[in-house]
């Protein structure tokens, strides 16, 4: 990696401003609102406004003890990074866990809630709009914001550009020696400078052609400065007839690589991806990345990965559309999204290995089995490697879905990619850890069933999405999608669906607390399960009923609820689900004034948990005996069933909680 050179003025500059007393640049007064300074460093793509920024950040690091957050909201391809998603990415920076689906406005107070009373640098790049940036602005003049953007943050107070043009002609000789050595420089000095200038001082023209001139070692200064010269006037500016020289010296193979490098998601590329998009093996694919990446075509990226200069994007989208049909472009995308499919599918199979090697499958199917198909390549060598790749390649492969879904044409491709997707983030996440991505994967898998009208899939997505907004708190918006879901369900004639909605749709109304609606809803499931014979789903159902009726003090229906849940769970042998519904029973009873109805099947309960083998619920129903008999003025026989209950899982008394059978 090079040292940073040069732009000493522009960094003597952008310290000064950190110091400089606020104005509103609209009204020319003192702001206002004691909100975090912000420092803009604009120049277009290739003039090394990132690195500027990075020395900047790097150089003032000990003035804001609570370290750098950092984030980008314009990919290499072009395409605006959606403001929620970067939001949130500092979010999980600062390791706060972000509600899935919040909206922008929500995750924005969160970011400042969180920002409030710390002293640290948000380095936000490729800015490429005002609003963007307003969201991610701290309400603490105790942080600061340093933004690269291509032009000038009109409306947001206080922004006074740093205007980036090329670098002085000793500090583009300098970075040019850096790539190609100080002999070759100190020998012709005057054809060094003579090419910094043919080169514009820009940053990323001088590491094109400092690239190549390292791996053409005989090549002379002079010759590639007079090369440059000689191009037509029509080959564009000096990045661009840079550009085509490094890519006119490629053998036709890499050409063909690099034209593809545009179609990656995000920009960001491994040696996967360009396997699957050029057609050759992975160990080919890895060395042309690295020769790109000596060549400055593309940079290193951490956990092997390479990015896209998004400097050089527009150019090899040109070469894209100019070499490449549109039937290989396609062909190359499908190949990447099937190989990432496969790739997922491994990734997936090694969440079921434990972290010692042995298996943690199903059936006695680790991991390691489950990918014995597969070629080497495409295997993990264990968890922790599985698990490391699919945090890393998260951002391109979230990039992925979306673009699969957006392009329309590969649509099956899109739906098993987002599906394999959510089960490797379940798998080594939860679902739990991995809601926020699951949320967005979902609305995914919602576009491509709209568009072509798969009502099944339509329903599962809304009930999946429904779920999240369920947990989260949202349970109007939940109840809303249940409802759509229910629609799907009955166009797709699924009674799953349809089953699964009705029932959600009664937990909606049971959590706003409108138990008529609850017990309608759950009663209209409940019908379903009954002519289907469904017997599992009879059971609890009854249980749901049961749970509404006792919430709303109507304890007559609600013993007959229960009574019948336990019936249900006696014809299914599932005996710890008959314990539960019967403790339920007892704790009615008791609630309707019939204590000794309620000690005698709380003692049934107790059995059943014992046959069941289920400690907690055997202490919980012993719990509730001992209050039961307390009531019944029987403190002895109260006291023998609280030390049972001690016997078997200690006095903690959280152990000792009923979980009902409707949960």
């Amino acid at each position: 990696m090079t040292d940073f050179v040069g732009r000493r003025r522009e960094l003597k500059e952008l310290r000064e401003d950190i110091a400089r007393t606020g104005l509103d640049t609209l009204s020319g007064r003192k702001a206002k609102a004691p909100r975090a300074r912000v420092l803009l460093v604009a120049g277009r793509p290739g003039s090394g406004r990132t690195a500027l920024a990075e020395e900047l950040v790097r150089e003032i690091a000990e003035d804001y003890p609570d370290g750098v957050l950092r984030t980008r909201l314009t990919a290499p391809g072009g395409e605006t990074v959606p403001t929620e998603r970067a939001v949130r990415g500092l979010l999980e920076g600062l390791g706060r866990a972000t509600a899935p689906g919040a909206g922008e406005d929500e995750l924005s107070s969160a970011l400042r809630a969180e920002l409030a009373g710390r002293r640290l640098v948000i380095l936000v790049d490729d800015a490429a709009d005002p609003h963007q940036v307003d969201a991610l602005l701290p309400d603490t003049p105790e942080c600061l914001v340093v933004v690269t953007a291509e032009g000038p943050l009109t409306g947001i107070p206080d922004v006074r550009p740093c205007t980036l043009g090329g670098l002085d002609t000793p500090s583009a000789v300098e970075l040019l020696a850096q790539r190609i050595g100080d002999t070759r420089v100190t020998a012709d000095p005057r054809a060094a400078e003579t090419l910094a200038e043919e080169c514009g001082g820009q940053p990323a023209a001088l590491a094109l052609v400092g690239g190549w001139l390292a791996a053409h070692p005989k090549a002379s200064v002079a010759d590639v400065a007079k090369q440059l010269h000689d191009m037509p006037a029509g080959a564009g500016g000096a990045l661009a007839r840079c550009f085509r020289l490094v890519y006119e010296s490629l053998p036709q193979p890499a050409q063909r690589t690099l034209r593809l490098l545009p179609l990656a998601p995000a920009g960001i590329v491994d040696s996967h991806t360009a396997s699957a998009l050029a057609g050759c093996s992975v160990a080919a694919a890895q060395s042309t990345l690295d020769d790109f990446a000596g060549l400055g075509l593309v940079r290193h990226a951490p956990d092997g990965l390479f990015g896209l200069p998004g400097c050089l994007a527009p150019m090899l989208k040109a070469l894209l559309e100019a070499k490449e049909r549109p039937a290989e472009v396609q062909l190359a995308r499908a190949r990447m999204l099937e190989r990432t499919v496969r790739l997922l599918h491994s990734c997936r199979a090694m969440a079921e290995t434990d972290e010692d090697g042995g298996d943690g499958g199903v059936g006695g199917v680790g991991g390691p089995e489950r990918t014995d198909g597969l070629p080497r390549a495409l295997r993990f060598p264990d968890r922790r490697a599985a698990a490391t790749w699919l945090d890393t390649r998260l951002p391109a492969l979230a990039a992925a879905a979306s673009l699969a879904v957006a392009d329309g044409e590969l649509d099956t491709l899109a739906r098993r990619l987002v599906a394999a997707l959510v089960r490797a983030l379940a798998g080594h996440r939860g679902t739990a850890g991995a809601a926020p991505e699951l949320y967005g994967l979902h609305r995914l898998v919602l576009d491509v069933a709209e568009r072509r009208n798969l009502h099944r899939e339509q329903a599962a997505a809304l009930l999946n999405l429904a779920d999240l907004d369920a947990e989260t708190g949202r349970t109007q918006e939940a109840l809303e999608r249940y409802r759509a879901a229910l629609d799907a369900g009955r166009a797709a004639n699924d009674p799953y669906a349809t089953g699964r909605a009705m029932e959600s749709v009664g937990g909606a109304y049971l959590e706003l607390t409108d138990w008529h609606r609850a017990s309608d809803w759950f009663g209209r499931a409940l019908s379903q399960a009954l002519a289907r014979g469904e017997r599992e789903d009879e059971a609890r159902l009854y249980g749901r009923l049961g749970n509404v009726h006792t919430y709303a003090g109507r304890y007559g229906d609600a013993l007959r609820s229960w009574r019948a849940a336990a019936a249900g769970y006696r014809r299914l042998a599932d005996v710890p689900g008959q314990a539960k519904a019967l403790s339920e029973m007892a704790r009615v009873q008791e609630y309707a004034g019939r204590p000794e109805e309620s000690l005698h099947t709380c003692r049934e309960a107790v059995e059943l948990a014992r046959k069941a083998g289920d400690q907690r619920l055997q202490a919980a129903l012993q719990v509730r005996l001992a209050d039961t008999l307390d009531r019944l003025g029987d403190p002895a026989a109260a006291r023998l069933h609280r030390s049972a209950a001690d016997r078997l899982l200690g006095d903690d008394p959280a152990a000792c909680e009923i979980r009902s059978t409707s949960d």
